[in-house]
């Protein structure tokens, strides 16, 4: 289903009944990365899951600075959902956090699993080795920097899982790869994010892949750290696609979370 909202159009679904909860999937990914929780969390909660501006099935930016959190709380209205659960992976992450700050009043709770987070210095590596996969993408097209990105050493707790590779192998291929040739218009908040942790007053928990890369372990101890009463939990074997290398223990947490956050 689409929604034509906040200047856009994005692709969402929803299934279960309950108390809303949103599920924001990581960069260059759409929303079947979260098709291990669907069944498990609809079996208590409204769960929405949707694509990202510029991913997946959702129109691409235009020139026009936006906001991803103000295209979820636009989603939400759509959809007259008052407060939700968010649940953000990586890139979801960040845009679950911004969510919280901009809109705490439609917040329940967070779950930030491998989250990024803006306003952060991220190393040297990380930078130089997106920016090789962008100058791929401008000199081979969009397909040859998703087959990079597939390739990244993030994901390589993932590759070796087949069944969970070829889940990503066909996210990834599938991806319009708008991200690797154009800087995204994003209106940022001032201060940003990793200046206002404080701020989130919502029942928060980290989760973290003790084999996911430094920069989201150190971002994970930083979140738990400075978001008051956040909990933080690792999940061991696990890399940075924790909910779909280890879905049966992430669901587990996710819900125990939940039930506590709920009550």
């Amino acid at each position: 289903m689409f929604a034509e909202v906040n200047g856009t159009r994005l692709y969402y679904e929803v299934a279960g009944n309950g108390a809303p909860l949103v599920l924001v999937h990581g960069r260059g990914l759409d929303t079947r990365m979260w098709d291990d929780q669907m069944a498990a969390l609809a079996a208590t909660y409204r769960v929405i899951r949707y694509d990202v501006r510029g991913f997946g099935k959702s129109s691409l930016p235009s020139e026009l600075p936006f906001r991803h959190a103000d295209d979820l709380h636009a989603l939400l209205e759509y959809l007259g959902v008052r407060q939700a659960h968010v649940i953000g992976l990586s890139m979801g992450g960040r845009i679950a956090v911004d969510f919280a700050l901009l809109y705490p009043e439609s917040t329940l709770s967070l779950v930030l699993v491998d989250a990024s987070l803006d306003g952060v210095d991220y190393s040297d590596a990380w930078n130089a080795s997106l920016d090789v996969i962008a100058e791929c993408a401008r000199r081979e097209g969009p397909g040859a920097g998703n087959e990079m990105w597939l390739d990244h050493e993030l994901f390589a707790p993932a590759r070796e899982r087949p069944e969970c590779h070829a889940k990503l192998a066909q996210i990834a291929r599938d991806s319009p790869g708008w991200v690797w040739l154009h800087d995204t218009p994003l209106q940022a908040i001032v201060p940003p994010a990793a200046e206002r942790l404080h701020d989130v007053h919502v029942p928060t928990l980290v989760v973290v892949g003790d084999l996911d890369l430094p920069d989201f372990q150190r971002i994970a101890d930083k979140l738990a750290g400075e978001i008051d009463g956040a909990r933080k939990v690792v999940l061991h074997g696990a890399g940075h696609m924790s909910n779909m290398e280890k879905p049966a223990e992430f669901n587990a947490v996710v819900l125990g979370f939940l039930a506590g956050a709920t009550r």
